[in-house]
């Protein structure tokens, strides 16, 4: 409406500007009365004027409704995006949920069936991959090839490939335990406490039992058996050399399988997606930090999501130092430090070269040292000895671990080819017992992970589904 009127107020300053121009032109053709003519001419500036003012107050006014339709549009957009986001995070947190219950105890045939399709589907795509590198496939094939013509070829080279079969079981046995540790598969095997640390307990047994650590190969390392000649008591550090080969392919082991987190976090960098996306557990986490940091008032959050941020900080602001200060030591949350590093887009030899010193090198040592220390002579006495000061059970426990520990001893004096009677020890039960359970869960825990990983795919199907 006041659009309207100030388009008629338009129209009546027109006319009267035509009306003032008619009325100069015609006092200006009879050159009579100059003080028309001075009166028509300040006439016709004031029209002018006002028609300026008009028309400023046209266009000003159609330009606020227009600012103010777009604050409208906008503001409707914002509040349609906020609305959409909220309902994709509920639909993610339901997914969530809904995957939780995806596990054999649970929904065994749902498990089953998910984890055979996800399955089918890793295995159809590692066979177009191998497809599409037929040169690189073709060789590795040669080479296998001319390695076994090599193996079964008798000569004097056969010396050198048996000890080299040798050693390379030896490596990659430990590399592979050490990958399962800590590769993330289902809930993880804890290789160290299951077969590295009394590997090298057993070795600093037998090293103090036989005053030696130069045991005959073989059957060393499948057995320990002392050596007919002493050398005394040996040093901490001929037992940390003793083990060191196993212990540093472990720890190699370790820093490869801390490598899929920091391709998943740089691969959802690289293609812009959000992190959200790839429903990640430790890209979750990554996420919530990155959050918090976001957010600020950091005095206010729990303990953990200060200890996580100041990870990030720390790996995003030293690099190389700070990667290697975090796998140098025994670091549950070192998974969020991987995926930090891949989200900043680090340089893959910067992350895995400074984990595989901190993991292999420096952090090995510090539990070699450890396990060693422990497992010593004198040490284990007063272990014992504790032992059996604890009220009531205290002499029931002692009995068998002394009876453990005696039967050890003896095994390492024993000769090769000698007929021993097996006994078993309630505590060497036990521990085997122990053993078998974790791996079982460590299989289900798989298969349990492998499920969930296709309830993951068909949810980001139907999230593509949606946008497109």
């Amino acid at each position: 409406m006041e659009e309207v009127k100030v388009r008629g107020r338009y129209r009546s300053v027109t006319h009267g500007l035509c009306g003032a121009i008619l009325e100069l032109q015609s006092v200006k053709g009879n050159h009579y009365n100059v003080s028309r003519l001075e009166e028509a001419d300040k006439n016709m500036s004031h029209t002018v004027n006002d028609i300026h003012v008009r028309r400023g107050q046209l266009v000003d006014g159609e330009a606020v409704k227009s600012q103010e339709e777009n604050v409208t549009n906008a503001g409707s957009e914002k509040s349609r995006t906020v609305n959409s986001e909220a309902a994709l995070k509920h639909q993610r947190e339901m997914e969530r949920q809904e995957r939780e219950q995806i596990v054999l105890w649970r929904q065994p045939f749902t498990t089953l069936q998910y984890f055979t399709l996800e399955t089918a589907i890793l295995f159809h795509g590692y066979l177009i991959r191998l497809l599409e590198n037929k040169g690189k496939v073709l060789i590795t094939i040669l080479l296998t090839l001319l390695l076994v013509c090599l193996y079964h070829t008798p000569g004097a080279h056969q010396e050198y490939v048996v000890l080299m079969e040798k050693k390379l079981h030896w490596c990659a046995y430990w590399v592979f335990l050490g990958i399962l540790s800590s590769v993330g598969l289902g809930t993880g095997l804890h290789t160290f406490l299951l077969y590295l640390g009394p590997h090298i307990a057993q070795v600093t047994m037998a090293a103090y039992e036989c005053y030696s650590v130069d045991f005959p190969e073989p059957p060393y390392p499948d057995q320990i058996i002392c050596p007919d000649e002493t050398e005394g008591t040996p040093s901490i550090w001929a037992i940390i050399a003793k083990v060191r080969l196993e212990a540093c392919m472990w720890g190699i082991g370790t820093a490869i399988g801390e490598l899929p987190p920091y391709f998943m976090a740089k691969a959802a960098r690289l293609s812009g997606d959000d992190l959200d996306e790839f429903d990640d557990d430790e890209l979750e986490e990554f996420e919530e930090v990155q959050h918090a940091r976001e957010a600020g008032n950091l005095a206010q959050q729990a303990w953990s999501t200060r200890v996580k941020v100041a990870v990030t900080k720390l790996v995003e602001r030293v690099g190389f130092v700070g990667i290697l200060a975090m796998a140098s030591i025994p670091n549950p949350l070192f998974d969020l430090a991987g995926v930090t590093c891949g989200y900043l887009l680090v340089p893959f030899w910067t992350f895995f070269g400074a984990t595989c010193i901190g993991k292999a090198v420096i952090k090995m040592h510090i539990q070699k040292i450890f396990i060693i220390t422990i497992f010593s002579a004198h040490h284990i006495e007063t272990l014992v000895g504790l032992l059996g000061q604890v009220p009531k059970i205290g002499p029931s426990l002692t009995a068998p671990f002394q009876d453990f520990l005696e039967k050890q001893k003896k095994k390492f004096h024993i000769k090769p080819g000698t007929n021993v009677p097996s006994e078993t020890n309630w505590l060497s039960y036990v521990f085997e017992k122990v053993l078998i359970l974790m791996i079982a869960y460590f299989v289900l825990s798989i298969v349990n992970s492998t499920a969930q990983s296709y309830h993951k795919r068909k949810s980001k199907e139907n999230h593509h589904k949606l946008k497109v």
